[in-house]
């Protein structure tokens, strides 16, 4: 069969032909990106406000990753770890000091830190306590143990059966989590934030009655911080925004700058738990991971970008107030730190495409809350513009709402 010269057709051809189609990707071929922007193959630029879906905490190319990761590519790209590389024990390191006292293992996304801690919790407490509670509205990732702990009912149709164990309790609901646990419970997995169910927060209160809980069942505190660690909330880790200590963090998307990298953190009473021949991961910790995962790191401590994610949220803030106040389709804004979920009274996905026609990138999830995860590296005019676009875009949406309502 002749086949067509790949050179010559388009990057969209490419893809219907050649790539499976599990994404709805927007008609756009990025081909570079700087900051918080980004051009396009006609070389239009945007400005994003969803970078990386989340991994790009310090934008796109940060000089220092990038300098990090080529120097590194020139002295090892993969090593098995049944071998050492320096430069993994000392990301480590640094994680564990930003972290709690413990022990790391590294992965490459955060569905496989969340099937670790899930591998770690159920190892430790033995075979006869394996239940694990998670909660509705989180995400955990696709794997099919992750998919499991993931209580949203959408992700699993046509999978079954999930992998047994998980129970569901609401969301900020301590009374059903208390009815739930019993002698064959071993953990609570939750999302402090909870990214992909819409920027929904957990109440201090709720977070403080399950580390409570769990100290007095002798279970596992596990939080998924997969989108609002690593600096995000303005913290190092959200469990210190809320001031609660987990017993298991997990971690990923912006651990790396960029590239693909995942990790958890458990406590060295625990960690040890997860002991030889019980889980792997082929890539985790590679020395092209490890050196961007460090220059990350030291980015955000050399430039002071904890304060500028902490004025950034608050010029964000500053700038939502007014538009939940005057616009009837906007129900809701939650924010912490820069991950901001705006929850309208209609669908967002036209609201994204007006966005992107003018210029802006920020994403939808539940259908009706606008998303936004930007870096923190943000220059405050570009944060304007941004919602100026933003607000625009919402007001037109109103308007054509409105228009629809009187011809009708």
């Amino acid at each position: 069969m002749d086949e067509p010269n790949l050179e010559s057709m388009t990057t969209l051809e490419l893809f219907d032909r050649y790539v499976v189609a599990n994404y709805r990707r927007m008609p756009l071929t990025l081909v570079r990106g700087s900051g918080s922007q980004v051009w396009d193959d006609t070389q239009r630029e945007f400005l994003d406000f969803f970078p990386g879906w989340g991994c790009n905490l310090l934008g796109h190319c940060h000089p220092k990753i990038v300098s990090a990761v080529q120097g590194a590519v020139e002295q090892l790209i993969h090593v098995p770890n049944t071998w050492h590389t320096r430069q993994q024990g000392i990301w480590a390191g640094k994680l564990v000091q930003r972290a709690f006292p413990g022990k790391v293992f590294f992965c490459n996304s955060g569905a496989e830190a969340n099937e670790a801690a899930i591998k770690l919790a159920r190892l430790h407490c033995g075979p006869q306590r394996y239940k694990i509670i998670t909660f509705t509205g989180g995400f955990h990732g696709r794997t099919l143990g992750a998919l499991a702990a993931t209580a949203q009912p959408k992700y699993h149709e046509g999978l079954g059966p999930m992998v047994a164990g998980f129970q569901y309790c609401p969301f900020n609901d301590l009374d059903a989590v208390a009815q739930r646990i019993d002698d064959e419970t071993a953990a609570i997995l939750l999302e402090p934030i909870q990214g992909e169910g819409g920027i929904r927060i957990a109440d201090r209160d709720f977070l403080i009655g399950l580390r409570q809980l769990c100290d007095r069942h002798d279970l596992l505190l596990m939080l998924d911080e997969v989108q609002s660690g690593c600096g995000r909330t303005g913290d190092w880790f959200a469990f210190r925004t809320f001031g609660v200590q987990p017993d298991v963090v997990t971690l990923a998307k912006s651990l790396c700058g960029g590239l693909a990298g995942g990790a958890m953190i458990a406590r060295d009473s625990i960690a040890g738990s997860l002991r030889p021949g019980m889980h792997a991961s082929t890539f985790g910790g590679n020395p092209i991971s490890a050196a961007a995962g460090i220059a990350f790191l030291e980015a955000i401590e050399e430039e002071g970008l904890l304060d500028a994610c902490r004025a950034n949220a608050q010029l964000f803030s500053e700038l939502l107030e007014p538009l939940a106040e005057q616009c009837d389709l906007v129900r809701e804004v939650r924010q912490v730190g820069l991950m901001i979920g705006i929850e309208l009274e209609c669908d967002g996905n036209p609201i994204v495409a007006e966005c992107l026609r003018n210029g802006l990138l920020i994403n939808c999830v539940q259908q009706n809350v606008l998303r936004l995860l930007p870096a923190m590296t943000l220059r405050r005019d570009q944060i304007e513009r941004g919602m100026e676009i933003l607000r625009t875009s919402i007001e037109r949406a109103q308007a054509s709402a409105e228009s629809h309502l009187q011809g009708a």
